[in-house]
């Protein structure tokens, strides 16, 4: 059954593609012979930087940040961007900030310490903003958030290029936080003055960063022209073509022709499977870590899962190996934690779950399980034929050691009702990191009684989430990381509270005219690409 199920799981994901055929993008990628790289991608609903968690191609490449990630040799670490240093108070409750000098916005004005003091005022107060957790450790964000003050207590510019940053608790990862593109600095008077056009017009969007926005063909492509006044080097090509073309095949197709520079095979289902194996293409392949992880989460409130030798029973009964294999054709890496591989803090040391159904049974039968027991296996009903594999493969394995589980599908609004109030028993999903800090995966699970009722944990360990949230506060990294990783341990590999499965690694097929391409560190698809040349 299972060499079926890895047979399937091959060929099925295409079925879906990303949608239909936009011939428009077609006729616009064959028509173009200039230096600008052409990449595909999906058409935003805002440029707005404040108002999206999913279209982050324009707020990458449009708008900076204060800082910014760097990975090298499969490690991140944060480095200045428009903020070409800092300084910490010792309490880590103080920030000072120095802007970089003649950095302007693409429309010409000059960025100072108050554009920085309205974008944070405005992502904390804007109506749309979906983005304001950046800035809620900020001192005063509540206060304004709420209405109750006009300006942010915490935010005081020094002078032009100079400002300082109170914090209302110590809070270590707060700089990875403004490495997101939600933490993209604008322009105050332009983006004052554009009103309800910012984000919906490429004329009222300005930004400082390596590229300026050009023009907008609704269903067909956005382009971005290079800012040639960038403050760092600019790229090495005349700019972006964004095609909006969903169709995989015709991607293939397009590629294939020489009409795409770049493009990401995460969503091209068996077609990926042309550019991997085949031997044209395999010295063209980049790769690199997507910081996520896939998992299976265990509800502590339902019986027998509330039992520790349970939920360590299934664990050891799942061959993650092979479900990998079957999942993504074992392109990536088997997890064996909360922090996968790519990730600031993942831990290369800690012990593997082993594949062992013969431990498993033992366990169960020492909880008093020895004929098994009957699952739920959660889904939403429009989860794609991919996911429904994956459920199948893990409850085949689990009926190895007696387990029934059974493959429940909801309706989206039912599936995450049940979630939030803590009433799904068993379900399968992923995370991926929205900035560089293990913060964003244990506090995100663990931080707290609410967190892991809405994720239908139902952690019960109070202390452990004590120190999950006295971890947030210290200032010494390497003592934060050791405290993050000793709690690792003890989740997964004693409490055995959620099954990691595997990371993905991210692959591009990269056409010979482009240079200076790298796979980002980041859990999402959108890249920055500043630093890429095109050849004649």
């Amino acid at each position: 059954m299972i060499g079926l199920l890895l047979a399937l799981c091959v060929f099925l994901p295409a079925c879906g593609g990303r949608g239909t055929v936009a011939p428009a993008a077609t006729e616009a990628a064959a028509a173009d012979a200039s230096r600008y790289l052409r990449i595909v991608d999906d058409e935003p609903t805002t440029l707005d930087p404040q108002c999206t968690t999913e279209y982050y191609t324009v707020p990458l490449n449009v708008f900076d940040r204060l800082v910014d990630v760097q990975t090298e040799n499969g490690e991140s670490r944060l480095v200045p961007s428009l903020a070409e240093r800092w300084d910490i108070s010792p309490d880590g409750l103080t920030y000072t900030f120095f802007l970089r000098p003649d950095v302007r916005f693409s429309n010409g004005s000059a960025l100072t310490a108050s554009d920085v003091g309205y974008t944070f005022t405005r992502l904390l107060t804007h109506p749309d903003s979906v983005n304001e957790d950046i800035a809620t450790s900020i001192l005063g964000a509540e206060a304004l958030r709420a209405g109750e003050a006009d300006t942010l207590k915490g935010f005081r510019a020094i002078d032009d290029l100079t400002f300082e940053i109170a914090l209302q608790y110590p809070y270590a990862p707060f700089l990875a936080c403004l490495s997101t593109p939600g933490a993209s600095i604008l322009d105050e008077q332009s983006t004052e003055a554009a009103g309800e056009d910012f984000g919906k017009t490429v004329e009222a969007t300005v930004g400082t960063g390596a590229f300026a926005l050009e023009a907008w063909e609704p269903g067909v492509e956005l382009r971005l022209s290079v800012n040639r006044d960038y403050w760092d080097v600019p790229p090495g090509c005349d700019g972006l073509r964004m095609l909006f073309l969903t169709d995989t095949v015709s991607q293939r197709m397009l590629y294939d022709e020489g009409m795409l520079d770049i493009l990401d095979l995460e969503y091209l289902g068996p077609e990926a499977e042309y550019f991997i194996h085949g031997d044209i293409y395999r010295t063209s392949l980049v790769r690199g870590p997507r910081a996520g992880i896939t998992y299976v989460a265990l509800n502590e409130s339902v019986k027998p899962l509330d039992d520790a030798r349970v939920r360590r029973a299934l664990q050891l009964a799942l061959d993650r190996p092979t479900l990998m294999r079957a999942m993504v054709s074992g392109r990536g890496n088997v997890e064996n934690g909360i922090f996968p591989h790519g990730l600031l803090g993942f831990d290369p040391t800690l012990p593997e779950i082993p594949c062992d159904p013969d431990a498993a049974a033992a366990l169960l039968k020492e909880a008093g399980y020895a004929d098994g027991f009957d699952l739920e296996l959660c889904c939403t009903a429009s989860a794609s034929e991919n996911d429904r594999n994956q459920l199948d493969i893990i409850a085949y394995m689990w009926s190895k050691i007696g387990v029934r589980a059974r493959v429940t599908a909801l309706s989206s609004e039912e599936y995450m009702a049940r979630r939030n109030a803590g009433l799904l028993p068993c379900y399968v999903s992923t995370w991926s990191a929205d900035y560089d800090d293990p913060d964003n995966f244990i506090y995100t699970f663990f931080g707290s009684h609410e967190n892991t009722i809405s994720r239908s944990l139902c952690y019960p360990d109070g202390a452990v989430m004590r120190r999950v949230n006295e971890a947030r506060a210290i200032v010494d990294e390497d003592a934060r990381l050791a405290e993050y990783r000793a709690l690792e341990r003890k989740i997964v590999q004693e409490d055995a509270a959620w099954i990691p499965l595997y990371s993905k690694l991210h692959l591009f097929v990269v056409n010979s005219r482009v240079s200076g391409f790298e796979v980002s560190w980041n859990g999402w698809s959108s890249t920055n690409y500043r630093h890429v040349a095109v050849s004649e």
